[in-house]
């Protein structure tokens, strides 16, 4: 009986293993078919684009869709996020320049409750539009699994760049000159 007992051990551990290892690259998948895509320099259309989402403050509702024609950077956010924080500066400088190119920055809060989300935006002075994602399935839907990640959006209404961690003007400066000159 003991002979049978460390070999159905280890087969159950080795089940185990192969289902959690499954289960982490499905959990990927909305994450990986974006960020690979974009790589091969493809450009996947965003993921439900005509969603209406709350926007923050108002009774009115937007979607990607009511952007189109601009270049939008997409930033997923929420108030208690440090990196979050630091990046609010550096996005209110970009709503200016992107507003001489046709574009504009969208916030869209994630994982945060309405008012917090209220008082993030009047500290950090966010004048550009910013979305309420109630039930999280619309970021899912771009694979974000945390906060901050940014999504360049052409004025196609394509995703043409990805940044899964806090972002900085040097990645932006690369980036929005050729998506304007791609797109123009």
């Amino acid at each position: 009986m003991r002979r049978f007992v460390v070999p159905g051990i280890a087969v159950v551990v080795a089940v185990a293993l192969l289902a959690l290892l499954a289960f982490g690259v499905s959990s990927q998948a909305g994450n990986g078919s974006i960020d690979s895509a974009v790589a091969r320099g493809q450009r996947p259309p965003a993921p439900q684009a005509n969603t209406p989402l709350p926007v923050l403050g108002s009774s009115r509702t937007d979607s990607l869709t009511d952007f189109r024609g601009k270049v939008v950077v997409l930033n997923v956010f929420a108030s208690w996020c440090g990196p979050c924080r630091a990046e609010a500066p550096i996005l209110a400088h970009e709503q200016a320049v992107l507003a001489r190119h046709n574009g504009t920055v969208v916030g869209i809060t994630y994982l945060d409750n309405s008012s917090d989300s209220q008082q993030f935006v009047r500290q950090e002075h966010i004048t550009y539009p910013v979305l309420r994602d109630v039930s999280g399935s619309f970021v899912r839907s771009f694979g974000t699994t945390g906060v901050p990640e940014t999504f360049v959006i052409d004025r196609q209404g394509h995703v043409a760049a990805v940044r899964r961690y806090q972002l900085d003007s040097a990645w932006l400066a690369s980036v929005l000159p050729a998506i304007w000159a791609r797109s123009a």
